[in-house]
């Protein structure tokens, strides 16, 4: 099908066209000429008239025209070339003559460019919906993604539906949940694993410690003694002599012997005091996240599952703790293995964390921990197995160091311009043209776009076959429902009250 012919200039990456047909903004085409077959894909579309063009302002005159009737309309339209068919798709050297003809791209040339190694089956064509659209798996795990809507766009069931496909796979899929969307859910291809958000404090590391007990870098003498009590701690815990106290409370009585409190001549050590104090208060305020038996987190990792960390009764700052302890973990325990030479534990070690409210655990405008934990696994993390999703409604809100390590983008409907453009800025190959369309997107319709798709694809993102907490809630059925039980109630009692007379 001739979707239109080649006008004015062309260059290697784009050409302008005109048709009498309306074609799709999104579509693909090919373009045939010095025995390339070259693939492209429609961005942009303008209908005009030459009869009532804009130099035309007089109303009436305008009006007696478009009454008489015009035929002349014209489509004009942009294809941004993507590559040569049957050459890997690498770009033309050479531009397309005008007037070549441009062709509706055939089921079999789509079927071909969507058929990857190690497939993730997102959806289908938007325009096509008999084509499946498959990405490819492993750069979706070494080289990280993005997910970015508004809300109510279909983002959840976007990440719903990645998360089973990558089950198929038996990959290991951390999702650090912050509403619960994940803890009561199923997934037809593996089982959800639900982690406790809770902390063994000897799994921590010193700074990481010091920083909840909030002893200050500029606070030296303090920073002694929490070091020689967490020296001894470890020791003590090491050597298997104390195995049922607690770590903190290990360290609280070697301050405490330290002190001078017991001693007898009353010699007290004031700084030695306010570090037993700072961990006292941090066993307080931390009650929910330290717990003595608790296992390293990361060693409850199972494979071929979902281990979803539930962070919705905790607190953001608590979150932030418990995202950075945890990556960093992950890449301290992944380098370890890559320096023993080990390639097949590394394997083993291999995590694709995703990170939900990514806006809040990576601001932009805030330094946390777990930020910048995020920009160290987004940077390093391909290296050593460890893969990252940042899922947001509020992309404008992300950190951008953050946001332009993601190779890998699935962006469903976005209307505010800020959130475009923080987009488009951390992106390559999000072109203008496309970011247009963003807010035409209906729900579940979505760009996708980089390393583990061969070309950007405007897609139609299944629906999520498993069970998910993530739905909007139906809150006028829910008072609805409320007050016909009310109504119910009144018309009983008024039944009972009426045969309680007859009775009489």
């Amino acid at each position: 099908m001739v979707v239109g012919i080649c006008v004015g200039e062309t260059s290697l990456s784009e050409v302008t066209f005109i048709s009498d047909k309306m074609p799709k903004v999104g579509e693909y085409v090919t373009i045939e000429y010095g025995g390339k077959k070259v693939l492209g894909m429609i961005e942009n579309l303008i209908m005009g008239n030459d009869a009532l063009n804009v130099d035309i302002n007089d109303f009436k005159a305008i009006q007696k025209i478009s009454r008489l009737g015009v035929d002349d309309n014209y489509i004009r339209g942009k294809v941004k070339i993507l590559g040569d068919v049957n050459d890997n798709l690498k770009l033309p050297r050479t531009p397309v003559l005008p007037g070549t003809e441009i062709h509706l791209a055939d089921k079999d040339t789509l079927n071909e460019i969507f058929d990857v190694k190690n497939p993730v089956k997102l959806g289908c064509l938007v325009n096509q919906s008999d084509v499946e659209v498959n990405v490819e798996a492993n750069p979706i795990l070494s080289r990280h993604l993005a997910i970015l809507a508004m809300t109510g766009a279909g983002k959840s069931n976007t990440v719903s539906v990645l998360i089973d496909q990558l089950l198929g796979y038996s990959v290991p899929v951390f999702v650090f949940d912050m509403h619960g969307e994940y803890v009561g859910a199923s997934f037809p291809n593996g089982d959800v694993n639900v982690i406790k958000p809770k902390i063994n404090p000897k799994y921590m590391e010193f700074y990481e410690i010091k920083k909840l007990i909030n002893i200050p870098n500029n606070a030296v003498i303090q920073e002694r003694h929490f070091r020689e009590a967490f020296i001894h701690a470890n020791e003590k815990l090491s050597a298997g002599t104390e195995k049922t106290i607690d770590f903190l409370d290990l360290m609280y009585d070697y301050l405490e012997d330290k002190s001078g409190l017991n001693d007898e001549d009353g010699k007290i050590d004031k700084s030695v005091v306010d570090v037993m104090n700072k961990i006292n208060d941090a066993k307080l305020k931390y009650s929910k996240l330290f717990y003595q038996n608790a296992p390293n987190i990361i060693s409850n990792i199972k494979h071929s599952h979902v281990n979803v960390l539930d962070l919705s009764q905790v607190d953001e700052y608590v979150a932030t703790v418990l995202v950075s302890h945890i990556l960093r973990n992950s890449l301290k325990r992944s380098k370890d293995a890559a320096h023993s030479g080990n390639k097949e534990k590394l394997m083993d070690n291999s995590v694709f964390f995703i990170l939900e409210e990514a806006h809040i655990l990576a601001p932009k405008k805030r330094d946390s921990d777990s930020k910048r934990w995020i920009q160290r696994i987004a940077r390093e993390g391909r290296k050593f197995g460890l893969g990252l999703c940042l899922v947001s409604q509020s992309p404008k809100t992300v950190d951008h160091d953050a946001l332009s390590q993601m190779n890998n983008m699935i962006i469903l409907r976005l209307v505010e311009p800020e959130d475009q453009r923080h987009v488009q800025s951390a992106s390559e190959s999000l072109s203008q043209d496309l970011v247009n369309q963003l807010p035409s997107l209906n729900v579940g319709e979505a760009i996708v776009l980089g390393l583990m798709s061969k070309v950007p694809t405007l897609v139609k993102i299944d629906e999520f076959k498993g069970r998910l907490h993530g739905d909007d809630m139906d809150i006028v059925s829910h008072f609805a429902d409320i007050k016909q039980k009310e109504e119910d109630e009144i018309k009983r009692q008024e039944e009972e009250s009426m045969q309680m007379g007859y009775n009489y």
